[in-house]
């Protein structure tokens, strides 16, 4: 039996800046994760992962970083990550960090030498091109808007950046940034972190004839990103990260491989494919794409199904820090808790591996953040259109007391109305919340083997709004019934079984298996278990 630990591990991605303020400065910080820590044992959780705590400017909240090997004065020192790993093993909780290959900051050593002159040794770590025609060499987008080249002026060349101008891209086909890159990520795993997200690391290899990318609607901002992103040469840097990372005991590789909506499972396979040494995990966005219908969700399901020999091991999110929470996703207001519920039995019961973003387990919401106080530079480049990815990343709520309970100041981000109420104190101790929901799952999870590597059957297909699925080992079978009808709907169970309830997330579902029926209540999920 395989117990490699990410394959049964749930993960928390912790947005530092928003879990909690140790200090008083109203951005959540390091020591304020430790001070927490007690929190996510008891929410049952086996394995952190940190959006970027490096060094930083802050222009895009540590995604710009200007130096790898040392932490932010706002998150702490390197004494304070120095104890939160220690203490995170102590309490057999894995820490993973964020990895940013395709830039830096352009505060970073590495890019101030190659600005300064086109003789200088670092030149070639980034991507420049020439001012010969007044304008840059190809048509190629920044992700947040407008051109990705930028002139400057010290050497009258144009430098590539994937996003903001302040976050220019590196080369990867030189060999001597390559290298130092490597040596920095072995610093790293020498202090004993336990993996890495690989930041979008579809982008990291470009064209190297820089050819246009073609067009949709003939409109530039529409490309279809054939040259600057998905290159092959990517896997080959992929496999000697891999080669790295092997070295060092049960560490795991995650990639961030954000393909347009709807998204492509198959784009995300080619980077964690069985037989080749590429990456353990890779997000598939795809379903965050999809609508909340049983048909859907049994498409997605049967996909990952169809194609699960052909990777390692898949991966699930529902919401995270640039793509929103998925409570917002959900239409009709009186039913988006249901909904929440019967999405967290899905993401827990099905094959792989769950990532939970903090606060998930308190369904909260996406956050109206007033112009005044936008952060985020993709909200204060297009309000009012797109307000920008502020609302994701709203501080975590503790309590029913002010700024409730993340910092003693004003936080770095207004705290939502919305999610005020739904606080850990208020939730953390009623049967019926979401915390303890999720809570369960979790503690089921760890105790049904099948759940984690049983084989996984059909039962009913997304047919008239049901989706039903059992997972199946030699020791249990466990069967997942999910009703996306607004009504109650009486499923047949198999005859040939017995079957107990495990779990609900309709109050109605205590004792309603009659004589091989089971009455489930309209927007529900349950658990059975087949009876030996």
């Amino acid at each position: 039996m395989d117990q490699i630990w990410w394959k049964k591990s749930i993960i928390y991605h912790i947005y530092p800046r928003s879990f909690y303020d140790s200090n008083g400065d109203g951005i959540g910080d390091i020591q304020g994760i430790i001070q927490k820590l007690p929190y996510l044992v008891g929410l049952g959780i086996d394995a952190i992962w940190l959006s970027p705590i490096y060094r930083s400017p802050q222009t895009d909240f540590g995604y710009d970083v200007s130096d790898y090997m040392d932490i932010d004065p706002i998150f702490g020192q390197m004494s304070d990550f120095d104890e939160l790993i220690e203490l995170c093993h102590q309490n057999g909780i894995r820490l993973i960090m964020d990895l940013i290959m395709n830039h830096t900051s352009n505060q970073h050593p590495w890019f101030v030498e190659s600005a300064a002159s086109e003789q200088n040794p670092k030149r070639d770590w980034y991507i420049w091109q020439a001012n010969t025609n007044t304008k840059p060499i190809n048509n190629w987008m920044s992700a947040f808007g407008g051109s990705a080249w930028s002139l400057d002026k010290t050497t009258n060349s144009w430098y590539l950046h994937s996003f903001t101008p302040e976050q220019p891209d590196l080369n990867w086909r030189n060999k001597d940034m390559s290298q130092a890159y490597f040596d920095m990520v072995e610093f790293w795993l020498r202090k004993g972190v336990d993996g890495f997200r690989l930041d979008v690391v579809n982008m990291i290899v470009k064209d190297k004839s820089f050819r246009n990318n073609p067009l949709y609607f003939n409109i530039p901002f529409f490309q279809k990103h054939k040259y600057n992103r998905n290159r092959a040469s990517t896997f080959e840097i992929i496999k000697k990260l891999r080669s790295i990372v092997d070295q060092y005991n049960e560490r795991v590789l995650i990639g961030e491989v954000y393909v347009s909506p709807p998204g492509s499972p198959k784009i995300v396979r080619r980077f964690i494919k069985l037989g080749k040494k590429r990456l353990h995990l890779a997000f598939d966005f795809s379903i965050i794409f999809k609508r909340f219908t049983a048909k859907n969700y049994f498409k997605y399901l049967k996909k990952l199904s169809k194609k699960q020999s052909g990777i390692e091991w898949a991966c699930h999110v529902f919401s995270n820090h640039d793509l929103g929470r998925s409570y917002n996703r959900f239409p009709l207001t009186f039913s988006k808790e249901k909904k929440a519920k019967m999405q967290a039995v899905f993401q827990f019961t099905i094959p792989g591996t769950p990532f939970v973003y903090y606060g998930e387990e308190l369904g909260l919401s996406n956050a109206k953040v007033p112009k005044s106080y936008l952060q985020d530079p993709l909200g204060k480049k297009y309000w009012p259109i797109y307000s920008g990815r502020d609302q994701y990343r709203n501080p975590m709520p503790w309590t029913s007391g002010k700024h409730s309970g993340f910092t003693i100041d004003k936080p770095w981000l207004p705290i939502a109305r919305v999610n005020a109420s739904k606080n850990v104190q208020n939730q953390i101790h009623n049967p019926n919340s979401m915390w303890v929901l999720y809570n369960s799952l979790i503690e089921l999870k760890k105790h049904k083997q099948a759940l984690i590597t049983g084989s996984l059957e059909f039962y009913i297909e997304g047919k008239n709004g049901i989706l039903a699925y059992s997972r199946s080992d030699n020791h249990q079978s466990i069967l997942v019934i999910i009703n996306f009808n607004y009504t109650s709907r009486r499923i047949e169970l198999p005859s040939d079984a017995i079957y107990d309830l495990v779990f609900g997330t309709s109050m109605q579902a205590q004792a309603n298996i009659i004589s091989h029926r089971i009455d489930c209540q309209g927007l529900s999920a349950t658990i059975l278990e087949r009876r030996e």
